[in-house]
């Protein structure tokens, strides 16, 4: 009996590695090479490429690629059909294979539905991308983003709520407190 569920109309291609506790639900096919840890989740009609490393405890709902050159740390979430780019100026007559730029989504970050990651970004971690928005620059750990492009409007605690617009001070949900950290902040760990 294996230690994780595929859905039966998934398709998971031999060399392709899934931890133990993750489900890979209907219409899904993860192809060789994919890594994807322990107790993560595919929603409905994902595709994970070659070439892919999925953390653990990672949650991808429906409608989701994550293309060659995409990673994603411990504790990411991807909200439905957003979408991951893998080429940053794509042509069906010109092969960019070559091109793959690298993105990496650091752990607990969360991508809203509808967003668009373009290529060659690193997402901080814990940032949180607003539904909708189109990020084409690196974004600062705990960084709220919205908008088209994508700008920072705020600060987003650990927890998933949003801290005082400087963001720093104590998050009213689950009483964290952050500091300055150069252009950003940082988490104040209890002494």
């Amino acid at each position: 009996m294996s230690d994780h569920f595929v859905h039966e109309s998934a398709y998971v291609d031999d060399g392709a590695a899934i931890g133990k506790g993750t489900k890979v639900w209907h219409f899904c096919h993860v192809m060789p090479g994919a890594v994807i840890g322990e107790r993560s989740s595919l929603g409905q009609n994902c595709v994970v490429m070659s070439g892919t490393r999925i953390g653990n405890n990672v949650k991808i709902q429906n409608n989701v690629s994550v293309y060659e050159g995409v990673e994603l740390e411990d504790d990411v979430f991807c909200g439905p059909s957003m979408v991951f780019t893998n080429v940053i100026n794509p042509r069906s007559h010109v092969s960019r294979k070559s091109e793959y730029r690298r993105t990496l989504v650091k752990r607990g970050a969360s991508i809203g539905a509808n967003a668009t990651i373009v290529c060659g970004v690193t997402l901080g971690e814990y940032a949180f991308v607003g539904a909708g928005a189109v990020v084409t620059t690196d974004v600062l750990p705990y960084a709220l983003m919205v908008g088209v492009p994508a700008k920072r409007r705020g600060w987003m605690c650990q927890c998933g709520e949003r801290l005082p617009d400087s963001g720093v001070g104590t998050c009213a949900a689950c009483g964290s407190s952050y500091e300055r950290a150069g252009e950003g902040i940082r988490r104040v760990e209890e002494r």
